[in-house]
């Protein structure tokens, strides 16, 4: 749930500096983010979970860190071609880069 309200929050904020309502701002967010983060966060989450003693590890273990470091690496590439997809249809990132 925190990936959803920071990845939204994270892309209203330059949309409300430019001025636009609140509400306009969250439907644009929700419209641009929603389908990159829920790829990212299946990935990133699978990718935790198939890695033996990933999850259990601590925080000061290298093995938390380059598991994590790992999983970001291929939900990225996962959600590469979507947000490519998209924004090459006029959708996703594509409704906000004009309003920056």
């Amino acid at each position: 749930m925190l990936a959803f309200l920071f990845g939204y929050l994270l892309t209203m904020l330059p949309l409300l500096r430019a001025g636009l309502p609140a509400k306009q701002a969250a439907r644009t967010a929700l419209a641009a983010d929603s389908i990159s983060i829920a790829i990212m966060e299946v990935v990133d989450n699978g990718v935790m979970l198939v890695i033996p003693g990933a999850m259990a590890a601590p925080l000061d273990a290298p093995l938390f860190w380059g598991s994590l470091a790992l999983a970001l690496v291929l939900a990225g590439v996962a959600a590469y071609p979507a947000n490519r997809w998209l924004i090459a249809r006029g959708r996703g990132h594509a409704i906000v880069h004009p309003l920056h």
